[in-house]
């Protein structure tokens, strides 16, 4: 199936960004003070989730298209209408909604949550008929349960016509601590972890034994119980078994679940089996993770409303994969650190200079020299290991994000064109005397110089290599 229609049903709220930066405390109180460079809201909660559908991931069982209803209380005031605004192509059918639409907002300063505040609610649907929820769902390839506790799964006419639903439909349900139980008949429960060993109220046990058990009690044809980098454990009426993820970098796994659940129901909607299912959600969460999670989407859809973070002049002629990695950081105020080097023989110093260099932010960019460039630098036999390697040891260290090899003698055009916001150099001088530290301040960026770690370096591991050969 090419398109598949999906339904959402659950507990929507609107997701507040305020980012800018904090340089000093207010004078009346000792808090920082943040100057705001951007705000942004997007849908949160069911909200996202019905988002994920109508963008579904390029893996495993999913359809390439989908068309999404979101079923949701939503108050009639400011921030319903933005929030309905802002589901884009996503259809919003309306519950009434008791208090002010719920809100979160989350202020930051370079990259760190300062305080959340969260307003509205409680969001408690009213005003609703079986009838009425059963004319949305009827139709529907699946139906997505996006319980976020705010009282849409307790609603006994909600959970009439899921009940009825999930008789002959196919319903995905993601549960929360907070919310009513999972309707019998549902195609698929996806507990995480600590939601399933809850719900079974047995503490301390593992997957493996509570999704069989859920499975039981909620009179569920399945049950996938996520276990993060673990993947899930899936247990169905033929049994248990262990669906395992691929290793990603884990950058932000906020919002794993809503595309694990989201991924479920499109592979399901689209006519594949459970296993199939939550394999493909599997690879899609961990997709999403390796992306930058949450965040990083958040980023994506403000940068279609012009709301993202300007990239630096230049910027088009990086990779791919760092120009993403600007926005996904500078989109939520972080800092980017950036630092160079030939990296020809790694060893235990360069390993501790990442390290430090990483800790200063958000995110690392090695400028690495090109073979060219460390040839000229450092004579006709250097280096022994080609720039295509050096990069990719590079990129697998877990203090690197990115890396990106430069062709000249020394990285003042390559900084110019990724403008780190700050620049760190290993050695025993100063910042004054580095030529490129007049460009970095140039933007308003930073340049540090930390100290190398004694005994340590290439060209002492090569002569050592040479003599003992």
């Amino acid at each position: 199936m090419s398109t598949a229609r999906i339904v959402v049903v659950g507990d929507a709220l609107l997701d507040r960004d305020v980012t800018g930066t904090s340089t000093r405390l207010s004078p009346d109180a000792p808090v920082p003070v943040v100057d705001v460079d951007a705000v942004f809201a997007s849908p949160g909660g069911a909200g996202l989730a019905a988002l994920l559908c109508a963008e579904p991931p390029a893996v495993g069982s999913v359809p390439a298209r989908a068309q999404v209803t979101l079923l949701a209380p939503v108050a009639a005031d400011a921030a319903g209408a933005e929030l309905a605004a802002a589901l884009g192509e996503v259809a919003l059918e309306r519950l009434g909604h008791e208090g002010g639409t719920r809100t979160k907002t989350r202020i930051r300063s370079s990259g760190q949550t300062l305080v959340r505040v969260d307003e509205g609610g409680p969001g408690t649907p009213v005003g609703v008929t079986a009838e009425a929820v059963a004319r949305v769902l009827a139709g529907a390839d699946a139906v997505l349960v996006s319980d976020y506790g705010g009282g849409v799964t307790r609603d006994p006419a909600v959970r009439r016509a899921l009940t009825d639903h999930a008789r002959t439909g196919t319903v995905v349900w993601d549960p929360h601590p907070r919310g009513g139980e999972p309707v019998p008949g549902c195609a698929l429960v996806t507990p995480n972890a600590a939601e399933a060993a809850a719900a079974a109220e047995r503490p301390g046990a593992g997957p493996r034994e509570l999704a069989p058990v859920l499975r039981e009690r909620w009179a569920a044809r399945a049950v996938a119980v996520t276990a993060g980098p673990r993947g899930a454990v899936l247990a169905t009426a033929a049994g248990t078994e262990h669906v395992p993820a691929a290793p990603v970098r884990d950058t932000d796994p906020c919002g794993a679940g809503d595309r694990f659940a989201s991924a479920a129901a499109l592979a399901l909607g689209g006519g594949a089996d459970v296993t199939a299912a939550v394999s493909t959600a599997v690879e899609a969460a961990g997709q999403w993770v390796a992306d930058g999670g949450a965040a990083t989407f958040r980023t994506r859809r403000a940068a279609g409303t012009g709301a993202a973070p300007e990239l630096p002049p230049g910027a088009a002629a990086l990779p791919r994969e760092v120009q993403d990695l600007l926005v996904e950081v500078r989109g939520r105020g972080g800092t980017v650190v950036a630092t160079g080097g030939c990296f020809d023989v790694l060893h235990a110093g360069h390993i501790a200079s990442l390290d430090a260099a990483r800790r200063l932010g958000d995110a690392l960019v090695v400028l690495l020299n090109s073979d060219g460039s460390v040839r000229r630098l450092k004579g006709p036999g250097r280096p022994v290991v080609g720039q295509e390697d050096r990069a990719r040891v590079l990129a697998a260290l877990r203090s690197v994000d990115a890396v990106v090899v430069f062709d000249e003698d020394d990285p003042r055009a390559a900084l110019n064109v990724l403008r780190p916001d700050v620049w760190v150099k290993g050695g025993d001088y100063t910042p004054e005397q580095l030529p490129e530290a007049a460009d970095v301040r140039g933007w308003g960026g930073q340049v540090s110089v930390l100290p190398y770690l004694s005994g340590r370096s290439t060209t002492a591991i090569l002569q050592r290599a040479c003599r003992e050969g």
